[in-house]
């Protein structure tokens, strides 16, 4: 009856004493385990026999090894988990064990080992005997909480630079607001880092355009050509057909000449992949890059953006450079009817669908906005009637210092190493192609900081562009856990815990929440302004949107939108997300100004 008290090894008999626990550990010797039995059963007041005592020691042998089984099938499953995590195909481990029964019982560390060995043989497990493990630990802990409360505390301090408040917001809106004044001023415009460029798009679709248009989409490493067929009255609608080119950085890095045969290359091959080869239509050119624009036809590249250095071209008419290039083949002729901004396409686009919208803002690898302008207020062009499109080219917002103290070394370092240093640092705050730059360099400075991947940088992560604006979007994403966090810093060649998945999570939070908000204020500055030049109280307005960032970005639309909701009370804004806006866009401009072209030649 009383020998049922030996099955609970891992609580020592309440009648017996530390001594005797011991004793009963010592029972199940191979040698003398039966004597030993004997022993601790007489002295539990038993009077044991021989089958008495062979059978006692048994019991405490299968008591002790299923014991030591149950405490390896957990540890296995622990050890598993944690290879999982780090997706590694072999673990190396140790294990810290401490306990009466794992140091005082003679075959129980044996078996336990042997267990865990045989339960994942793909792990290598070393088994490390703690001493004083309760007391030291406890210090241990304690010692290794203050450390993380100061990394902590550290990484907060500097992440808080990159927090906006909302004064900070309503400051930024002001001097946008200013920015944009002296750009529209002919007084100031020539310093004025917002352009305010004019267009020359004065009208929008009223229904009745028609036609077949080609159009061209010039604002990345991908170039677009397109047919756009448009038709009115009933079937009134847009139909395309377009087919994308990539170019090579060497041309994107070589001579004018060089970059706009590449693009009549491009036109010559969709031509003869639509079966229109010879055909010459109207065009529309969407160059998405800063140019003066002097008439629908003629626009100067001011400065290239985007990654763009192709020489030759700065301070010349890109619909010249185009021309020249088309005739140099000497295959076709094209009718290049407007050179419009991706940002002006985007608009034209989303108006075609709604009547209200008059803004256009792009937020893709490069960023920029623009607006219908009170003529009288456009002072480079002659006229008092009517509204003008003015492209912002906001990008190049804060050139001339005038957000230097929301600037950190981190945007500062992201601008240096560009492309070109020292130019369009808004945009360098809130687009694609520098927020993952942004992101890395906070990394690289927490990592030799030693307060993220224990102090080790990998040489990836040392590549500038490694940590590409696409990994923020995934990364941020709601669904995605962190053993898939993890798996894109192991693309990146860094060995990270969940804590450093974590700490990158947030890392990429901030940045691109205050992209956003930055977004969000200069968006604030530009629907206040058409609301004051029409003295409204309040103003309905619909924004057109194009750009991966927006578009795929998990969170950076709705925070954008919350914050013109917020520093923007007056305006009631809708933001329309535009499909194929710039190309698209470019032939609806064609369309109207032929129209009213064809209008004035009857």
């Amino acid at each position: 009856m009383e020998q049922c008290i030996l099955v609970r090894h891992l609580a020592p008999l309440r009648r017996l004493q530390s001594s005797r626990q011991q004793t009963l550990a010592q029972s199940i010797e191979e040698k003398d385990g039966t004597r030993k039995a004997r022993e601790v059963l007489v002295r539990l007041g038993l009077d044991p026999t021989q089958e008495d005592c062979v059978a006692t020691h048994r019991i405490c042998q299968i008591v002790s090894t299923r014991s030591a089984s149950l405490c390896a099938a957990t540890l296995a499953a622990v050890l598993r988990r944690i290879k999982e995590n780090k997706g590694e195909e072999r673990l190396r481990s140790t294990i810290g064990v401490d306990g009466s029964v794992y140091k005082k019982h003679p075959h129980f560390a044996k078996r336990l080992h042997k267990a865990v060995r045989r339960l994942v043989p793909d792990c290598d497990v070393r088994f490390l005997r703690s001493e004083d493990g309760s007391g030291k630990g406890a210090a241990m802990v304690t010692a290794v909480a203050y450390r993380l409360a100061d990394q902590h505390r550290a990484r907060q301090k500097t992440l808080e630079a990159l927090k906006l408040s909302r004064e900070q917001l309503l400051e930024v809106k002001r001097r946008m607001n200013v920015e944009m004044q002296r750009g529209l001023s002919k007084e100031t415009h020539a310093l004025a880092p917002v352009k305010m460029l004019p267009t020359y798009v004065c009208a929008t679709p009223d229904g009745t355009e028609k036609g077949d248009f080609l159009a061209l989409d010039l604002g990345g490493t991908n170039f677009r050509v397109l047919l756009v067929r448009v038709r009115n009255g009933k079937r009134r609608g847009v139909e395309m057909h377009n087919k994308i080119y990539s170019i090579p950085q060497e041309v994107m890095h070589g001579t004018g000449d060089e970059l706009f045969d590449h693009i009549v290359q491009c036109i010559a091959d969709f031509l003869e992949y639509m079966g229109m080869k010879g055909v010459s239509l109207p065009l529309g050119f969407t160059f998405s890059f800063p140019c003066q624009q002097n008439s629908l036809d003629e626009s100067i590249l001011l400065k290239w953006t985007k990654g763009f250095k192709a020489s030759g071209c700065e301070g010349e008419d890109v619909v010249t450079l185009l021309k020249e290039a088309i005739h140099r083949r000497e295959e076709f002729d094209l009718d290049v009817v407007a050179v419009v901004n991706d940002t002006v396409g985007t608009m034209m686009t989303c108006g075609y669908e709604d009547p209200h919208c008059e803004v256009g803002l792009i937020v893709g690898t490069g960023s920029n906005a623009c607006y219908m302008e009170e003529m009288r207020n456009v002072e480079l062009v002659e006229g008092e009637e009517g509204r003008m499109c003015v492209n912002m080219e906001w990008g190049a917002f804060g050139d001339n210092g005038c957000l230097d103290d929301f600037r950190t070394e981190f945007d500062v370092a992201v601008d240096e190493l560009s492309l070109n240093p020292g130019r369009q640092r808004f945009e360098k705050m809130i687009s694609g192609m520098y927020l993952g730059e942004i992101v890395r360099n906070i990394l690289i400075d927490f990592t030799k900081r030693g307060l993220l991947f224990r102090g080790r940088i990998s040489e990836r992560l040392k590549t500038r562009g490694i940590f590409e604006t696409k990994f923020l979007s995934q990364i941020e994403s709601d669904c995605l856990a962190l053993l898939q966090v993890r798996a894109i810093l192991h693309h990146l060649g860094l060995e990270s815990t969940c804590d450093d998945s974590i700490i990158v999570k947030e890392v990429c939070i901030v940045v691109a929440r205050r992209a956003a908000q930055l977004c969000g204020a200069g968006m604030a500055a530009v629907v206040d302004k058409i609301r004051e030049n029409r003295g409204l109280d309040t103003l309905k307005v619909t924004v057109g949107v194009d750009g991966t960032l927006y578009k795929l970005h998990p969170h950076f639309a709705q925070v954008m939108h919350e914050t013109v909701k917020d520093l923007a009370p007056k305006c009631d804004v809708s933001f329309l997300e535009s499909e194929d806006g710039s190309g698209k866009g470019a032939a609806l401009i064609t369309a109207v100004a032929c129209r009213i072209r064809d209008a004035g030649q009857r």
